[in-house]
């Protein structure tokens, strides 16, 4: 049967190469975007209003928006810690994805096995910190984590087959992490195919938790 899919953030170096892997693999594939659809996920009425008019099942949905820092940069102590910029992160690394979530339930099939995964960040782990630092993105991306382990308790009773998951997809050569050559990157390509290998092996039971492009379990 073929499978269809929605990648949110589909304009950006993940996304798109997401899109383009799972066309390549036979889906057929929906793609929403800011700066193509006028998708903004960090605004409640815009996200229902964009995603109201579909009525597509999907047996895929992926967020894959993100943002790093603004122009500040990461903050690598307290000192250097704005409430602005934590507002910012949390806004679109946590509020964004916990938003298209919110309006795309009703698009998850409850008979039949189906997917909400999106892109955390190995970062957002409390237990695998031993660096500090970043503060606003660390804590977005752990509140995200949240989000996605709360609604895989609560979905679990309507959606039995389907599987929340955060996603880890590794340092990927985009214009996110241009700034930051000292990391090891992988090409956006080969990390759409990593992440979507390790979707394709999940199960009802991973639901709730968090791998890396690897398919390896991040610690909360």
């Amino acid at each position: 049967m073929e499978r269809h899919a929605l990648v949110i953030g589909a304009s950006g170096g993940i996304g798109r190469a997401l899109a383009n892997e799972l066309q390549a693999r036979g889906n057929r594939v929906t793609c929403l975007s800011r700066s193509q659809d006028g998708l903004d996920i960090t605004c409640d009425d815009n996200v229902s209003a964009i995603l109201g008019p579909i009525e597509t099942q999907f047996d895929l949905i992926i967020v894959a928006t993100g943002i790093l820092s603004t122009d500040r940069g990461p903050e690598k102590s307290l000192r250097a810690l704005s409430a602005d910029e934590m507002a910012i992160l949390f806004a679109i690394n946590t509020i964004g994805p916990a938003l298209v979530l919110k309006h795309a339930k009703r698009l998850l099939p409850k008979n039949r096995r189906a997917i909400f995964a999106a892109l955390s960040a190995r970062v957002g782990s409390i237990e695998d910190n031993g660096l500090g630092g970043w503060y606003s993105y660390r804590a977005s991306k752990a509140a995200l984590n949240q989000v996605i382990r709360t609604a895989s308790i609560e979905l679990k009773r309507t959606h039995k087959h389907l599987i929340c998951a955060a996603l880890h997809p590794g340092t990927v050569a985009t214009e996110f992490t241009q700034n930051y050559p000292q990391h090891k990157t992988v090409p956006p390509q080969k990390s759409a195919s990593n992440l979507l290998n390790v979707i394709d092996t999940l199960t009802p039971d991973d639901s709730g938790q968090f791998f890396d492009w690897a398919g390896k379990n991040v610690p909360w």
